[in-house]
C-alpha cells in the first residue's frame, strides 16, 4: 500500500460525496415546510407526522451527506486505512434523530386519537401530499438506480425495482438510508392522504391519530434497521459472497497461482480490504513470485471498491485449500 499521502480539497470530497443523499436532503427540506404549512393551515394530525417524518428525513440526509464526503478522505499518517466507517457513525446519528422524531410523532398521534380534530383543507393536504409522492418516488428511483450501479447489476425498466430489493445490502451505507427512509416517506404519504380524505368525507376523526401512530411506528422500523446495518459496519463485517467469490476469481485466474490459502475481505462504508495468503507453483525464483504478487495486488485494485491490498506469498502445498463459497458446508 503506498505511503505517499495526499490532502483532499473541499471540492474533490463534495464531488465524491454521495448524489443520493444530497438530492434526498434538498428534496425532503422542501416537502417538509410546504407539508408543515399545510398542517399549520389544516390542523391535520396526518399531516403534520408526515411533515415530521419529511423534517427528520432532511436532517438526517443533510448528516449523511456530510458523512459520505468525510468517508472519502483519503489515507493518513494517523489514519492509515482511511475513513471508510466515518459514514457508518453519522448514519447512526441519523438513526438517533428518526428516532427521536418517531416518538414525538407517535406521542401526536396518539393525542389526536385521545382528542380528535376535525381538519380542513382537503384539496390542499392532498396537493401537498401528491407532491410528496412525486418528490419523494423521484428519490426513491434515483436510490434505487444508484443500488443497482453501486452491486454492479444490469437492470432496465421495472427490472431496477427488483435488483434494488434483492442488492440493497451491497450498496454504500447513505444510499441504503436513503432507499429505506424514502420507502417509507413514500408509504407514509399514502396512509396520510387515505387519512385526509376519509376524515373529511366522514366522522371517524380518530384515523387520523392511528395513521400518525403508524408512521411513527415506520419511522421506528427504519432507525432499527439503519441502526443494526450501520452497527456492523462500525463493529467489521466480512464482505458479500459476491464480492469474495469475485476477487478470488481474478487471484485464481493469475498464471502460476494455484491456490488461495486463506483469504479475508472487510467492508469499511462502501470500500473492501482485501488480506490474503496465495499458493504460487513450486520451482519460481523468488524475484519472480515477487513480480506476481504485485501483479495480482495491483489487478485487484483495478477495482474502484477495493480500497487496498494486502497480499502473502508460499509455494504449493499440494492440498486445495480455498472452497467457492456456494460449495462450503454449513457451520455446525
Amino acid at each position: 500500500m503506498s505511503t505517499d499521502y495526499q490532502r483532499d480539497t473541499l471540492l474533490q470530497l463534495v464531488k465524491k460525496g454521495n448524489k443520493s443523499s444530497a438530492i434526498a436532503a434538498a428534496g425532503n427540506t422542501l416537502i417538509a415546510a410546504v407539508k408543515g404549512a399545510a398542517a399549520t393551515f389544516s390542523g391535520s394530525g396526518a399531516m403534520f407526522a408526515s411533515a415530521m417524518h419529511s423534517l427528520a428525513d432532511a436532517i438526517n440526509q443533510g448528516f449523511v451527506f456530510i458523512g459520505s464526503m468525510l468517508s472519502e478522505k483519503k489515507p493518513t499518517h494517523r489514519f492509515p486505512t482511511g475513513f471508510g466507517r466515518v459514514i457508518n457513525i453519522f448514519c447512526m446519528i441519523a438513526v438517533i434523530v428518526v428516532t427521536v422524531m418517531a416518538y414525538e410523532t407517535i406521542l401526536e398521534g396518539w393525542h389526536l386519537i385521545q382528542h380528535p380534530v376535525e381538519s380542513s383543507g382537503i384539496w390542499l393536504n392532498i396537493a401537498v401530499l401528491v407532491l410528496n409522492l412525486l418528490v419523494d418516488g423521484a428519490i426513491l428511483v434515483k436510490a434505487m438506480k444508484e443500488i443497482v450501479k453501486e452491486a454492479r447489476v444490469k437492470a432496465h425498466g421495472l427490472g431496477i425495482v427488483k435488483a434494488a430489493l434483492n442488492n440493497v445490502g451491497r450498496s454504500a451505507p447513505p444510499t441504503r438510508l436513503v432507499f429505506y427512509e424514502d420507502s417509507v416517506a413514500v408509504t407514509g404519504a399514502l396512509l396520510a392522504m387515505i387519512a385526509v380524505v376519509v376524515t373529511s368525507l366522514t366522522s371517524f376523526n380518530a384515523l387520523d391519530g392511528v395513521v400518525t401512530i403508524l408512521i411513527g411506528f415506520l419511522m421506528i422500523g427504519v432507525a432499527f434497521r439503519v441502526g443494526f446495518d450501520n452497527m456492523v459496519g462500525l463493529i467489521g463485517v466480512a464482505a458479500p459472497k459476491e464480492v469474495e467469490e469475485k476477487v478470488a476469481k481474478l487471484i485464481l485466474d493469475e498464471k502460476f497461482v494455484t491456490d488461495i490459502n486463506q483469504m479475508r475481505i472487510v467492508q469499511e462504508g462502501r470500500y473492501y480490504h482485501v488480506e490474503g495468503l496465495i499458493e504460487l507453483e513450486a520451482g519460481l525464483s523468488l524475484a519472480d513470485a515477487d513480480d506476481i504478487k504485485f501483479k495480482v495486488r495491483d489487478k485487484l485494485l483495478l477495482d474502484s471498491d477495493i480500497a487496498d491490498v494486502n497480499l502473502g506469498i508460499i509455494e504449493d502445498d499440494g492440498v486445495i485449500n480455498w472452497v467457492p463459497v456456494d460449495k462450503r458446508s454449513p457451520p455446525s
